[in-house]
């Protein structure tokens, strides 16, 4: 790895940490700051790409780093906020939900990373759809709206929906 590369690198560290962290606040029952550090982890994540391409140190390295923070940011950290934010009476079917957000975006990122669409996306980017449930734990506290919010989200991930790249 060359020294440019390490830059893009960082964030990506950076983003994963965010991640990783805001799993310890749900932990901690620290729920808004879980969301904030997820759209911190968001931030870092545009960031990172911007990075790699202005530096020209996009690798197949930074690619496999990149898809596994944001498994961390924007798969398990956003679920396990959902899970966490289930009444007592919802625990099996947030645990569901857990579940399958989080398999749902392990399948979008293994997707995306053997694509080769430099114009589009296939199913809602993973950063977009963690970021919004976060946003919508934060916002609703009716747990059936989370749930069917983490549903839809999950399916929009793994969906053939073409959405253009910026």
């Amino acid at each position: 790895m060359s020294r440019i590369e390490i830059i893009p690198n960082i964030c990506t560290a950076a983003n994963m940490l965010l991640g990783v962290t805001a799993i310890a606040k749900v932990l901690d029952h620290n729920y808004h700051l879980s969301v904030i550090l997820i759209l911190l982890a968001a931030f870092t994540d545009r960031i990172d790409g911007i990075l790699a391409r202005h530096c020209n140190a996009v690798s197949a390295f930074g690619k496999e780093f990149d898809s596994l923070a944001d498994l961390i940011s924007f798969g398990v950290a956003p679920a396990v906020l959902l899970y966490s934010s289930m009444s007592n009476k919802w625990n099996l079917a947030g645990l569901v939900c857990f579940g399958v957000f989080t398999l749902c975006g392990g399948l979008r990122l293994a997707r995306f990373n053997i694509s080769s669409n430099p114009y589009f996306f296939q199913g809602v980017p993973i950063t977009v759809a963690g970021s919004i449930l976060a946003i919508i734990i934060f916002l609703v506290h009716n747990p059936a709206i989370i749930m069917v919010s983490g549903f839809i989200l999950a399916l929009a991930m793994i969906s053939t929906v073409r959405i253009p790249k910026i």
